[in-house]
């Protein structure tokens, strides 16, 4: 019998991957590659460039010792052709394989280059998620909106989670009223687990710094987990110090506080290196035996097999043009500020400085501040898609682009978001403390100094008056603007006219 190349890509870091349990360790041979292609279709953020190599590397290792034959490729292998379907095809003249086995996928950009590859090809669903695409389509078929929040009650009756017979647990299904606090005066947890690079992580570092020491991103100091061991380790440190706390703080933002009680764990679980159904049971876990309230556990469990399933989802019903959507027409080009050109806007300047530094910002940071001000700005929605995908370290395109093109910008014209996602200073200043060291002023409506939030989110709801008017979420904001008299509107749309001139002029803003 001739072997049989099975691929394991940067994401798919799973021993339970579907590739690798049709697979024959005798005769079969595990191919992963560090590829130019893959690192370069938008320019990663070094540290999420470090992150995968460094964990591939182990993981092909651990493989390895398992009794794998591993053909691994790095990146200055002399003999790298670039792409992943280059290797295999190198890789199958090397061993004489006649077919190839992969695990799909979780962007189509990359399924569509294997299915038009020059080989014999068997793609198996990943099966690591616990909704699978038909089960998905099922839940979706017939129904007019698509709303995360009954997909997420189906996934708990499905797995049983925090559910008390047929009933959710505490007799609620969902308890994001509880977990909207703004920031706390002090934090009592010190953030995630950070690792002291070993050797194998030093020299991936030394080899992102050199290949990719231009990108936006600072790649040093680096204390990602990079194998399955760490990556546990790193939660079960968010278990203990931070979960009880989670849910009240989960949208709060802190000028000094970058991580509060967050677990930061969405890389590892995104790549591979943790399942989801053992976090949301180990978080479960907790709850029961007192160690954390409900509305944290529900919260955290939530975002795993209730949005992050949901995204899924979406992405692969939707296809491959969904990165393309362009509802509201916005065209203008991604501001510098967005790769760190100095601003005064305090909240954009500390969201767009930790994610340099951390290749990490939590979901309102990323929502409500960079997506809130892309959005009111009307920023090409597949710029900031691009800019999503390169710059956190947890960004694969099947979770960030529902969560970019859909959630954040409305682009989809709303499968996703039943409204737009957009506020003026106010939110900002109620969630954060952000505001206290701005320039600009929150409290300031118009004029010079007034928050850039203030002006453009009026400019938005006046420019897309006749797409939203009607939505019910949305009355009382055009009944609050009509109530303004015209002098005051003529004042806030001239305001707003002004900073996105300046805007578009590259002036500091």
């Amino acid at each position: 019998m001739v072997g049989r190349l099975i691929l394991v890509l940067g994401d798919q870091l799973s021993p339970e991957l579907s590739a690798l349990g049709e697979a024959d360790p005798e005769q079969d041979f595990v191919v992963m590659a560090e590829v130019a292609d893959e690192a370069t279709y938008v320019p990663h953020h070094p540290k999420k460039i470090a992150f995968l190599f460094a964990a591939m590397r182990k993981f092909a290792k651990a493989l390895q010792e398992d009794g794998w034959q591993v053909r691994y490729t790095q990146l200055d292998d002399t003999q790298n052709t670039g792409s992943i379907a280059g290797e295999l095809l190198r890789r199958a003249e090397e061993t004489g394989a006649g077919e190839v086995i992969a695990t799909e996928p979780g962007e189509w950009r990359l399924i569509e280059t294997l299915k038009h590859a020059p080989f014999k090809l068997r793609m198996l669903e990943d099966d690591r998620f616990i909704a699978s695409h038909a089960e998905f389509e099922r839940w979706a078929d017939g129904r007019k909106q698509l709303r995360m929040e009954y997909f997420y009650r189906d996934m708990r009756r499905k797995t049983g989670l925090l559910m008390d017979g047929d009933q959710p647990a505490g007799g609620t299904w969902n308890y994001d009223h509880d977990n909207r606090k703004p920031a706390p005066d002090d934090v009592t947890h010190s953030g995630p687990m950070r690792f002291t690079p070993d050797e194998t992580v030093a020299e991936v570092l030394d080899l992102v710094e050199a290949r990719f020491g231009d990108t936006f991103g600072t790649l040093r100091p680096f204390h990602f987990a990079t194998d399955h061991g760490q990556a546990k380790r790193a939660f079960k440190h968010f278990v203990k110090y931070a979960l009880p706390r989670f849910g009240d703080y989960q949208d709060a933002m802190l000028d000094t506080n970058r991580f509060l009680y967050h677990a930061v764990i969405s890389p590892y679980l995104n790549a591979g290196l943790l399942s989801p159904l053992e976090l949301c049971q180990a978080a479960e876990d907790a709850w029961k035996t007192g160690a954390a309230p409900l509305n944290a556990v529900e919260g955290f469990i939530r975002q795993i097999i209730g949005w992050r399933e949901y995204v899924r989802g979406i992405y692969f019903q939707e296809g491959s043009d969904y990165v393309t959507r362009n509802t509201l027409g916005h065209n203008r080009d991604l501001p510098d500020l967005y790769w760190g050109k100095e601003t005064d806007m305090r909240c954009m300047s500390r969201a767009v400085e930790q994610t340099r530094e951390e290749a990490y910002a939590h979901h309102i940071q990323r929502l409500m501040v960079t997506g809130n001000f892309a959005l009111l700005a009307g920023i090409d929605p597949r710029q900031v898609h691009e800019w999503y995908l390169a710059v956190y370290a947890d960004a694969f395109e099947w979770v960030e682009a529902p969560n970019t093109v859909g959630m954040s910008q409305f682009a989809d014209g709303g499968i996703i978001a039943s409204k737009p996602y957009v506020s003026s200073g106010a939110y900002i200043n109620r969630m954060s403390d952000y505001c206290k060291n701005c320039t600009y002023s929150v409290s300031a409506k118009t004029g010079e100094g007034a928050c850039p939030f203030n002006l453009l989110y009026w400019h938005f709801l006046n420019r897309h008056r006749d797409q939203f008017a009607e939505n019910p979420r949305m009355g009382n904001m055009y009944r609050t603007w009509d109530r303004m008299d015209q002098d005051r509107r003529e004042t806030v749309l001239r305001d707003a006219d002004a900073f996105l001139d300046r805007l578009d002029a590259k002036r500091r803003v």
